[in-house]
């Protein structure tokens, strides 16, 4: 997630001038083509090489299955609407790559 996180970045020829929303919906527009591309990395091995993972990514990197650790749970979770759609959201989850553009 970091690695679209830094693309993201680079990708926004001014950041400090891009809006928080504008920001969000790239992150998100990265991340569903890189989901077309093949399937994520696993969040257990994100994790284990040291990138911070959201309370609900570490909630599914514990399931047994690669197959949803592979998925994006960005995809359904409300930090990622409130990112997309309000201007410095009120975020606050430690590790949610939308947090950041939000300024918290």
């Amino acid at each position: 997630m970091d690695d679209i996180i830094r693309s993201a970045e680079r990708s926004i020829d001014a950041p400090e001038k891009a809006s928080s929303r504008l920001k969000s919906r790239i992150l998100s527009e990265l991340i569903l083509m890189e989901q077309a591309e093949g399937p994520l990395r696993i969040l257990s091995q994100s994790r284990a090489a040291g990138e911070q993972l959201c309370i609900f990514e570490h909630a599914v990197a514990l399931l047994p299955s690669d197959d949803l650790q592979s998925r994006n749970p960005c995809a359904v979770c409300h930090a990622r609407l409130l990112g997309e759609h309000v201007e410095n959201a009120p975020i606050y989850w430690p590790g949610c790559p939308y947090s950041r553009y939000c300024g918290h």
